[in-house]
């Protein structure tokens, strides 16, 4: 039903309703009901349809205007994503693809392409401009207008690894939607995230294990690799932004966060217990 129809049917409902009902009295039941008590229900009949079929309507009316702001909305916000990531790609990424090259041409000209910390260097420069590439790319992305499921997201970020990354990753996820929160979710897939591009990094690996299950009193997520890590005396402790921004996330959250060598692998650990 279209937004004109609506309101004409808003308007037009008691003034068909009154007349109706005086053809029906006069037509029908005169000699059964007295003017007065006519004139008595009259009032009575056009409020209680009005309630019953009107206020349908006006729910309806209020619900396609909701859809159109949320649609509104929606629009704006494609707007920005498309403008930031024009900026971003404009800005940021043209500015480290140039840095880039004058960096290769830097170090050709002073013969330091065999030199670690230059190598480093170089290697930092080209994950920052990776990621700024996938930052412009998740912008330029439209949402899915699908009822949204957060652990069909985790799903897919898999598969994105699998596919972009060429990384061999199993998956095993026992965290039902039901037990976190909004705010929970947010948190524990940035941390999964940022755990898993640390390995991607540093690991030189492309094998890695995500494992989260419920416990009795809460829950447990672990990050496993078995790549280039440490040994459990050489821990690192601030010296890692990544598991830096991991360890921030987790005390905000109140979680437990852990990274330990176990079995030949290195294990992020990320658990909530109950108080």
């Amino acid at each position: 039903m279209k937004y004109k129809q609506i309101k004409w049917l808003i308007l037009l409902t008691p003034t068909i309703t009154i007349a109706l009902w005086e053809y029906i009295r006069h037509a029908f039941l005169l000699p059964y009901l007295s003017m007065d008590m006519g004139n008595i229900l009259s009032p009575v009949l056009v409020f209680f349809v009005t309630l019953i079929f009107v206020r349908h309507l006006f729910s309806v009316l209020e619900r396609m205007q909701e859809e159109l702001r949320s649609e509104k909305t929606r629009k704006a916000a494609l707007i920005e994503r498309e403008k930031l990531a024009r900026e971003l790609h404009d800005g940021i990424a043209q500015s480290l693809f140039l840095l880039s090259v004058k960096m290769n041409k830097f170090g050709r000209r002073n013969q330091l392409e065999q030199d670690a910390d230059f190598q480093k260097l170089k290697q930092t420069l080209k994950h920052v401009h990776e990621d700024t590439r996938q930052a412009i790319t998740n912008l330029k992305y439209v949402p899915n207008e699908e009822p949204f499921s957060w652990t069909d997201t985790i799903y897919q970020y898999v598969t994105e690894l699998k596919k972009h990354h060429l990384m061999d990753v199993e998956l095993n996820w026992g965290i039902q939607e039901s037990t976190l929160s909004s705010k929970e979710k947010v948190e524990l897939f940035a941390c999964v995230k940022e755990a898993v591009m640390n390995v991607i990094k540093h690991a030189k690996t492309n094998q890695i294990w995500i494992d989260a299950k419920e416990t009795t009193h809460g829950w447990i997520c672990q990050i496993k690799d078995q790549g280039v890590g440490f040994t459990n005396e050489k821990i690192p402790s601030n010296n890692g932004y990544g598991l830096q921004i991991i360890k921030d996330r987790a005390r905000d959250m109140d979680w437990d966060f852990s990274i330990k060598k176990e079995d030949n692998k290195t294990i992020i650990e990320i658990k909530k217990e109950s108080k």
